[in-house]
């Protein structure tokens, strides 16, 4: 008997089969010898059918029969025409998927790109780059039109953050809403990644605190002047010499009450600013602190004692029982005196006063929803006219965006 002639779909079968076992970590001539053949047929099948699939083997069958009407020798090179141009057409569609396949192509923008760039490397039309990869060819010849606001958007962007080199985009959004413009946080932040701006990392999040008997924390703020909090803060001026700061915060409104600058601080200093806030703001129900020998003096207890007020210290070695002012003292250390070097007390003073009441009037807080805790009473512009406050953000005026 003659040696058993396969058809096209089973030799393509039979191609898969080799794949799969190959694929599951057999060898080629183990996974030869189960489809029956010799290796040279293999090959050989493989050469003239690598890469098609059973319905395109079909499809070639129907083109065969199409020519049926020829005689055997037109017939024969035509489908062996036919088929070396279906397996060159899937190995191309191939190259060019394997080159797209290196990210993920979601916008428009990013498709035409990719698309341009295949057309530039294998040769090939537009419209045979917008099949394989599924960009529809209007998409393709359609011409972007950028807002005409972009670049001065761009560039009141860029005057913000080179002002505030710690702010992220959600703060920069919310200064240029206060500014006049109607942007989103989405735009922002796209501008903000396409020109590389500097993101300020993520601080590590700190564990939750366990409510114990003795913890103060379970003392919480519930409205102005009920909580204020106290802490130091150190620091040097340009000469080495070492200066203190009292900082004074209100833990419901988030404000920042007093900077107390100075080189020596004590518990005569800490009494003189307390004195001065409780005239201006009244007495609060409770002060926070911790240990330190400045607060838990028996001059201060006694005194904070008598004038009605409460004393409420955190357990040693707790910081984070004072979170509200700790995170303060830390915001106060990462967007100012890490980035000021100081050459006198006086100038010091000035700096640190003018940062303060930056913090409460202009800058967004996350806790209150983007907004600061003690905006002022005047808006700029104003209807009379005159020159803005010092704290107002100055830009130009822009268009409101619809």
């Amino acid at each position: 008997m003659g040696q058993k002639r396969h058809k096209p779909e089973e030799i393509v079968a039979k191609l898969r089969q080799v794949d799969v076992l190959v694929s599951q970590g057999r060898s080629v001539a183990e996974a030869v010898r189960s489809i029956g053949v010799t290796q040279f047929t293999y090959y050989r099948w493989r050469k003239e059918f690598g890469g098609l699939k059973t319905d395109q083997v079909k499809r070639l069958k129907e083109l065969e029969k199409d020519r049926a009407g020829g005689s055997p020798s037109v017939r024969e090179p035509l489908a062996r025409e036919r088929l070396r141009k279906a397996v060159s057409d899937l190995t191309l569609e191939k190259l060019i998927l394997r080159e797209a396949a290196f990210g993920k192509l979601l916008s428009p923008a990013r498709r035409r790109r990719c698309i341009d760039h295949i057309r530039q490397k294998f040769e090939v039309s537009e419209r045979v780059a917008c099949r394989v990869l599924g960009q529809h060819r209007s998409t393709q010849r359609k011409v972007p039109r950028g807002r005409t606001d972009e670049d001065a958007l761009t560039a009141d962007i860029i005057a913000l953050a080179s002002q505030y080199g710690r702010y992220g985009y959600r703060r920069i959004a919310v200064l240029l809403r206060d500014a006049g413009w109607a942007v989103n946080v989405k735009r922002v932040e796209r501008i903000w990644r396409r020109e590389e701006l500097k993101v300020p990392s993520r601080q590590l999040k700190q564990g939750r605190l366990w409510l114990n008997d003795g913890s103060c924390i379970r003392l919480r703020p519930e409205r102005p002047n009920h909580v204020w909090s106290c802490d130091f803060v150190e620091s040097r001026t340009h000469d080495g010499r070492k200066s203190r700061m009292l900082n004074v915060f209100d833990e419901f409104t988030r404000e920042c009450l007093a900077i107390r600058v100075d080189r020596k601080l004590n518990s005569t200093a800490v009494i003189d600013v307390l004195t001065d806030l409780f005239i201006l703001r009244g007495v609060p129900g409770h002060v926070r602190s911790d240990n330190g020998p400045e607060f838990i003096a028996k001059a201060v207890r006694d005194w904070i004692d008598a004038v009605g007020a409460k004393t409420a210290f955190i357990a040693p070695g707790s910081p984070r029982e004072n979170g509200y002012c700790e995170s303060f003292n830390s915001k106060l250390r990462d967007e100012l005196l890490n980035g000021e070097i100081f050459y006198s007390l006086a100038e010091a003073r000035v700096v640190i006063e003018a940062w303060r009441v930056h913090y409460n009037t202009v800058r967004p807080h996350s806790s209150l929803g983007y907004r600061p805790p003690a905006p002022e009473a005047l808006h700029w512009p104003s209807r009379d006219g005159g020159s803005p406050p010092p704290q107002a953000t100055i830009l130009a005026p822009r268009p409101v965006m619809h």
